[in-house]
């Protein structure tokens, strides 16, 4: 028996293994903390902090079945579409048929991506990495992953880790936001509903011609929007209930602890522990920041516009993290007056931030590729 080549057998692992290595696992384990005692985002953060521990016990998207798992699901660009499958099916876009204006609060929700990239221009970032970063404001991990993918991939980690941690974050970060830019009477606004009914007929076409607009007027956005469209369309079509469960439960189930594992493989100590990882991170928050603040103020200039009708809590939801940006803005209205219920009108504001992110980040790949 060869006992040298058994005892580097043994200790090949610990060989490999660096400072860098436990300061990440630390942070792994942060992540599982935050999922499993308090309960932020579990779906999301509990695979991501797993995946990020095994990135650093030598099983990163570089080897073994993370590997298989991170080149079927993020460079093909699958994982990102199948989610967008489900959470287009989980949508009910009513809210917003009924009350278009709200459409206005979905795209004053996305103003930090387009501040942020000139920022992150600013600080010396090539344009396709400002891009991939600014979309990170989109709170909107499918969009991010996608948009990253094909822009900068060398900068997919962060730019991923960044968008899915401040989507389970959301509890955190946006309430200082929303209380320090509303006074206690805008919040306890009540707003009326009354919605316009909307037919069967409607909801049916509007999926498909969205699609059809969106992949005319801008065609980079056309696999993200396509994939939220279908899941949309089995939802309103009432005569494939399988697919639309299938897809709401065991298809965006799958996919999103896949993606997770796969997002979480890329945290190694080498990728994360370097400046530049944490500036991405930093434009990253300020992006989401910058949109809840715009969506905020929109929504206090429509407050003044129609004399008090509207609740600038509800701009708040104009980000696409859907849905927990708008049981947020309902639960902030519920704790100045527990019989105020905006969660109609946050949940329209929230699907048209939701369309706004796809559209915004493909207008951002028809731009960046145009200049380069």
């Amino acid at each position: 028996m060869d006992f040298t080549q058994l005892i580097h057998d043994l200790t090949k692992g610990f060989a490999s293994f660096s400072w860098g290595n436990l300061v990440m696992i630390g942070v792994a384990l942060v992540l599982i903390y935050l999922a499993i005692w308090k309960e932020y985002e579990p779906v999301l953060l509990l695979p991501i902090g797993f995946g990020c521990l095994l990135a650093n016990l030598g099983m990163s998207n570089e080897v073994g079945f993370m590997k298989v798992i991170y080149d079927a699901g993020i460079r093909t660009e699958l994982f990102p579409l199948l989610i967008f499958v489900g959470v287009g099916a989980m949508i009910d876009f009513s809210p917003l048929l009924s009350q278009p204006s709200l459409v206005l609060l979905g795209a004053a929700g996305q103003f930090g991506i387009y501040v942020t990239l000139l920022l992150a221009l600013a600080l010396g970032f090539p344009l396709t990495q400002a891009a991939s970063i600014g979309v990170i404001g989109a709170i909107d991990g499918p969009t991010a992953i996608f948009v990253g993918t094909k822009l900068a991939p060398e900068i997919i980690a962060p730019i991923a880790v960044a968008a899915y941690s401040y989507m389970s974050l959301i509890p955190i970060i946006q309430p200082p936001v929303m209380k320090l830019l509303t006074t206690r009477k805008e919040r306890l606004i009540r707003m009326e509903y009354s919605p316009k009914p909307v037919s069967r007929l409607t909801l049916v076409i509007f999926p498909i011609l969205v699609t059809a607009l969106v992949a005319l007027v801008a065609p980079d956005a056309a696999p993200l929007m396509a994939a939220l469209m279908l899941g949309n369309l089995l939802r309103e079509a009432l005569v494939v209930d399988r697919l639309s469960k299938t897809v709401q439960n065991e298809l965006i189930n799958i996919a999103t602890l896949f993606l997770g594992l796969a997002v979480g493989s890329t945290m190694t100590a080498a990728s994360f522990l370097n400046l530049k990882t944490l500036a991405i991170l930093a434009l990253g928050l300020l992006a989401f920041v910058i949109d809840t603040v715009a969506g905020l103020l929109f929504g206090k200039l429509m407050s003044v516009i129609t004399k008090g009708k509207v609740n600038p809590l509800v701009g708040a939801c104009g980000i696409s993290a859907f849905p927990m940006a708008g049981r947020l803005s309902a639960k902030m209205a519920l704790e100045e007056d527990p019989s105020n219920f905006i969660l109609m009108h946050a949940m329209g504001a929230n699907t048209a931030g939701q369309l706004g992110s796809v559209i915004a980040g493909g207008l951002l790949l028809a731009l960046v590729t145009g200049l380069i």
